[in-house]
């Protein structure tokens, strides 16, 4: 999940049936904006952007009501076969026994040479951004974070878990969520982080206990945006927090440096559309895998009560290559509309909130979409933010247009103005130091760990 390493990370565990697996994948990239072909009752419809481009209101309803359950690929780890577990990092009482411990599972031959080379980067990046932080205790905290990290990491190369389309956050026997909060909070400088219109996220927490359906359209910036949402809700928000659902990319579910992390999230596991074609001769097996996905959503949207979380620019935000200036990343239409659409004839009532988030700084993606596995990271300390603005109506801002695909476009840019207004206000209090004082009539900002 956290790694600054230019070695490709493969893994070879076989293709489950829920969610096949292809080559070429790694990492937590929570990514969005599907390529999916729909099969109506009469016949195979034409290639897509999205999940439900052209599906009409018919087979729309027809998705909801399909009653079908897949069977979970998702293992219980405390039923696996009783087997020796190594101990070479959790008995690890100092940074060279660590580090020893990466070389002695190495040299055994149960760690792939490049993992272990991503294990003692990661390390070291974990390390030099947490000692940033300041805190007086700053090195036993990476000692004890790094050597489950690095536990976790080598129990998966040695039995890797297998995802389902929908996973659901393993919190039992052990709590994988609690790891990767633990994991991620000393990196955030709580000081100078802020969340925007806690009052909305109050309002979010009251219509999912009413059993609304509530989607949240983001910009996507690092790796870690699932574990950063969290922290900063945690207080104020911990129903959202703990159950927020991501729309997550195919990367999220098969490099073994980021699968524990991926483990203690709530995910409906998708294939990027960015990738849908690296690899042709599994473009096929991936959209068939997209659907099942997408059935799983509509499953849980016809319960009620789910917060869904997507990205529809479909990958994370990139700094502009000239000014070198942060902003979001334009949403595909399509993306938006099929999200709209899904919970809309879910059954329950729907409501979609503009959401933006700034934490780039923390892990910064590399300049370019990059194809292959490994790219290189950084890890730092710093402030982070978080915003939500009221819910923007469908039918109130498309009420002028003249045809669906006018009011797919204005709908979306209404919903990415509000992101990209909430987001200047977050870089005003992060990154102008003005704090508190960048609020604005839209944008109320606040710190509810004070």
């Amino acid at each position: 999940m956290i790694l600054s390493t230019p070695a490709p990370f493969l893994t070879t565990t076989k293709p489950s049936p829920p969610f096949p697996r292809v080559s070429k994948l790694c990492f937590l990239t929570p990514s969005y904006s599907l390529s999916l072909r729909f099969r109506s009752t009469a016949r195979r419809s034409t290639s897509f952007p999205c999940v439900l481009s052209a599906l009409n209101l018919h087979a729309m309803a027809e998705l909801v009501q399909d009653k079908e359950v897949f069977a979970s690929a998702e293992v219980d780890y405390s039923k696996k076969k009783n087997r020796t577990r190594s101990r070479s990092f959790l008995d690890a009482t100092t940074e060279q026994e660590l580090l020893s411990g990466i070389r002695k599972e190495s040299e055994a031959g149960k760690l792939p040479s490049n993992v272990a080379a991503g294990m003692k980067e990661l390390y070291q990046n974990y390390k030099t951004a947490v000692l940033q932080s300041g805190i007086p205790n700053a090195h036993e905290i990476v000692l004890e974070n790094m050597a489950a990290a690095l536990d976790l990491i080598f129990l998966d190369v040695e039995d890797p878990f297998i995802f389902s389309p929908y996973h659901k956050a393993l919190r039992k026997p052990y709590d994988y969520y609690e790891f990767g909060q633990k994991y991620i909070r000393p990196l955030i400088d709580f000081r100078n982080s802020y969340v925007g219109n806690v009052s909305i996220f109050n309002e979010i927490q009251e219509k999912l206990q009413q059993g609304h359906n509530i989607v949240l359209i983001s910009n996507h910036q690092t790796e870690a945006d699932p574990a950063v949402i969290a922290l900063l809700l945690e207080t104020s928000s911990p129903h959202i927090a703990e159950n927020l659902i991501y729309v997550a990319g195919d990367r999220v579910v098969t490099d073994p440096l980021c699968k524990p992390f991926s483990m203690g999230r709530n995910l409906i596991c998708v294939y990027s559309k960015k990738h849908m074609n690296d690899d042709p001769e599994h473009s096929e097996e991936k959209r068939k895998a997209n659907i099942r996905s997408l059935k799983e959503m509509a499953l849980l949207l016809r319960g009620g009560s789910q917060i869904v979380w997507i990205a529809p620019s479909g990958g994370r935000d990139r700094p502009d290559p000239l000014s070198g200036e942060w902003y979001p990343a334009h949403f595909d239409a399509s993306s938006v509309d099929n999200m709209r659409r899904l919970a809309e004839h879910s059954g329950a009532p729907g409501h979609v909130y503009p959401l933006a988030l700034l934490c780039h700084d923390i892990m910064p993606p590399p300049p370019q979409v990059e194809k292959e596995i490994g790219e290189r990271r950084v890890i730092s300390f710093h402030g982070v933010g978080l915003s939500v603005a009221p819910e923007i109506s469908f039918s109130e801002v498309t009420a002028a247009c003249e045809n669906p695909e006018e009011a797919k476009e204005v709908y979306t840019e209404a919903l990415y103005k509000s992101v990209t207004e909430q987001y200047n206000v977050l870089k005003s209090a992060v990154h102008g130091k003005q704090g508190l004082g960048a609020s604005i009539p839209t944008v109320s900002l606040s710190q509810p760990w004070n």
